[in-house]
């Protein structure tokens, strides 16, 4: 596991990045890597690595060469069917230097080329350099569980496993409004654009090719596809099960102590369960907060207690909740306005002084119906299955009516086509409360832009394998895996997620959606499938997900300094303040929370410390990266660099090649 930095430049020798300055790049990821660092350079490309030892340091050196160095290669991630491949390509005559996956990968590049990444089981970001060709080659996992950043400059291009490697290179950083406005929509800024004006990412499952001299082009290998059919639970499960255990066990790959997050729900009990059959010594992670209905660590000790493994616990104070947040942005690059990427950032920071890898329960819920909102498809059945005819007119009727009327709301969805009432598994402001908030609201930049596209690809299918759809295309990759890679990073540990993977997603793919999502709960294969492996309590429980007591905070201990914050941020040039201000006073005195009129489902409504929350996560990132007001190259940084100056600093200590 490890983070790097990649620039190719358009002519030989000549750019605006000296030296020092991409040193100072890969530094400024340390975190991502404190145990190892490496460096490439020739006339066309730089390589920077830093590397957090996760099997055998020596093995997997980067960057690493092969072919008589015509290759060079930086990888961000672990491939957990790597022996298989390199026993296959064994047979095929090819000859190995070292126990690696990285030398399993450019191997297989070798000889496959651009159809080499579709084979990789795991999760990955990749850039390879051929030498031979001056070209440089990439790709982004499947489900996108790795980041990876690149700014694209005339013909000169840098990518980067993390956004703030890439800032180093710029005067300052610059806020993309566009960006600005889906984040206020979603919580998150949708792929592939970030809150910076210039810098994208690479999308899950694209690779890229860049010759010298040439702009760079941009390709699928792997899209997600459904494909439904009627089957027997009884059959199903056996499958889900099967390869559940197959991926957990593939997932425990490593040569240092594995430990697990455990939270309430069945999605991380199940992988402590099975990661026990491999480990019986696993040790697992939980947090949570004083006040009462905003902690897991009860019924996580009890789950842990049944199951026969250690639980490790810390409850988080309001305090320190606050003076950790800054740098929490800081290690997330863009805002996320998740209120549980904190707790996350918590129990990350816990499980490091025990272990360098954990698993967690991500992906379960995009990928075999897990969330309360895909039941809405049933429960709006009777009306949603008129006649458009009929549904128009029924619609028209009701909307006469006053808001409050006990039925109108669910008329109102029940009449609206899925793709115009469900944009993700997030909603926070609407066009019109956008309007108000905004100083340069634009009506072209609405939630069409980013969800149209999917559903098109989608029409054929049914309203709940439509949602898991966008699910997986925005609040998957734009929120969840944002989190979990960065606050995990943040503290040098490794995070793996055996449910997405891509053998299981071929099992979660067929499910039919009758046997996923019922009238009485979501998820209810998977929850089949585990009666016999997790504790009765938790199968059928909803689990809280690291809740946040948010809306009590900002009343009490947190209004002062959410106060102090709206009114020092150097915002007024994007935010309406007083439109802030006003709705933070309301919070405080407890009035009515408002709610989006758009979206009214029991699971998605927000009341208005979520959306105080979005604006004040905004106020602190502009902090950050475009105000300054904040630095985080801490001492370990420092020293890193001290020291790859003092080793690589002389010219003639370089590789040049």
């Amino acid at each position: 596991m490890c983070g790097f930095v990649a620039h190719i430049k358009k002519q030989a020798g000549k750019s605006n990045i000296d030296k020092k300055t991409f040193y100072r790049m890969t530094n400024t990821i340390t975190h991502r890597g404190p145990d190892d660092v490496g460096f490439y350079f020739d006339h066309y490309v730089s390589l920077g690595f830093r590397r957090l030892s996760i099997i055998d340091l020596e093995n997997g050196k980067q960057p690493f060469s092969y072919e008589n160095e015509r290759y060079w290669m930086v990888f961000n991630g672990e491939i957990y069917n790597y022996l298989e491949l390199r026993e296959t390509l064994q047979k095929q005559g090819f000859k190995f230097q070292t126990d690696s996956d990285t030398e399993v990968i450019i191997a297989l590049f070798a000889s496959k080329r651009e159809q080499a990444f579709s084979e990789l089981r795991g999760m990955f970001s990749i850039v390879i350099w051929d030498k031979q060709e001056k070209s440089l080659f990439g790709a982004r996992d499947r489900f996108g569980i790795k980041p990876l950043f690149y700014l694209e400059s005339g013909s000169e291009l840098i990518f980067a496993s993390e956004k703030k490697s890439i800032l180093v290179a710029q005067e300052k950083d610059s806020v993309n409004e566009e960006a600005l406005h889906h984040y206020l929509t979603y919580q998150y800024v949708p792929e592939p654009m970030t809150m910076s004006a210039n810098i994208k990412k690479l999308e899950p499952g694209e690779m890229f090719f860049k010759k010298v001299g040439q702009p760079m082009t941009i390709k699928k290998y792997w899209e997600p596809t459904f494909t439904p059919v009627i089957s027997s639970v009884e059959k199903s499960t056996k499958q889900i099960i099967d390869i559940l255990r197959d991926s957990v066990q593939f997932h425990m790959r490593s040569d240092v102590p594995v430990g697990s997050f455990l939270s309430s729900g069945i999605d991380s009990t199940c992988i402590v369960a099975l990661a026990k059959e491999i480990h019986p010594n696993i040790k697992t992670f939980t947090v949570g907060f004083e006040r009462e209905g905003f902690s897991e660590i009860d019924i996580a000790k009890e789950s842990a207690e049944k199951i026969g493994v250690e639980n490790i616990s810390y409850q988080i104070t309001p305090e320190e909740f606050v003076q950790e947040l800054p740098k929490i942005i800081w290690h997330m690059d863009d805002p996320v306005a998740d209120p549980a990427a904190v707790p996350l950032y918590f129990v990350a920071r816990e499980a490091s002084k025990h272990v360098k890898v954990v698993l967690s329960g991500e992906g379960a819920d995009e990928l075999f119906g897990g969330y309360g909102i895909y039941r809405e498809p049933l429960s709006l059945k009777r009306l949603s299955s008129l006649s458009g005819n009929s549904k128009k007119v029924l619609k028209s009727i009701v909307q006469t009516l006053p808001s409050g009327i006990k039925g109108k709301n669910y008329i109102e969805r029940a009449c609206t086509p899925i793709q115009n009432r469900y944009i993700g598994n997030a909603k926070l402001f609407s066009e019109l409360e956008k309007a108000q908030l905004l100083k340069n609201y634009n009506p072209q930049w609405t939630y069409n832009n980013i969800t149209k596209p999917y559903y098109d690809k989608v029409s054929h299918l049914d309203d709940v394998t439509k949602m898991q759809y966008i699910d997986m295309h925005t609040w998957l990759r734009g929120d969840i895996l944002v989190k979990a890679d960065k606050m995990t990073m943040a503290h040098s540990i490794e995070l793996r997620v055996p449910f997405l993977d891509k053998e299981v997603f071929e099992v979660a793919s067929q499910l039919h959606s009758s046997i996923k999502v019922t009238q009485e709960t979501t998820k209810y294969a998977l929850r089949k499938a585990l009666e016999d492996i997790v504790p009765d309590q938790i199968v059928n429980r909803r689990k809280l997900g690291f809740p946040v007591p948010l809306r009590h905070w900002l009343q009490n201990e947190l209004y002062d300094w959410a106060r102090t914050l709206i009114h020092e941020s150097n915002t007024d040039y994007l935010l309406n303040k007083d439109y802030i201000l006003k709705q933070l006073e309301k919070h405080r005195q407890g009035k009515d929370d408002f709610k989006s009129s758009f979206w009214k489902s029991k699971q998605s409504l927000g009341d208005r410390s979520r959306y105080l929350w979005a604006v004040l996560s905004f106020m602190i990132w502009h902090q950050i990266f475009v105000e300054g007001v904040y630095k985080f190259e801490n001492d370990h940084q420092d020293q890193a660099h001290a020291s790859i100056l003092k080793e690589y600093g002389r010219e003639d200590n370089l590789v040049n090649l």
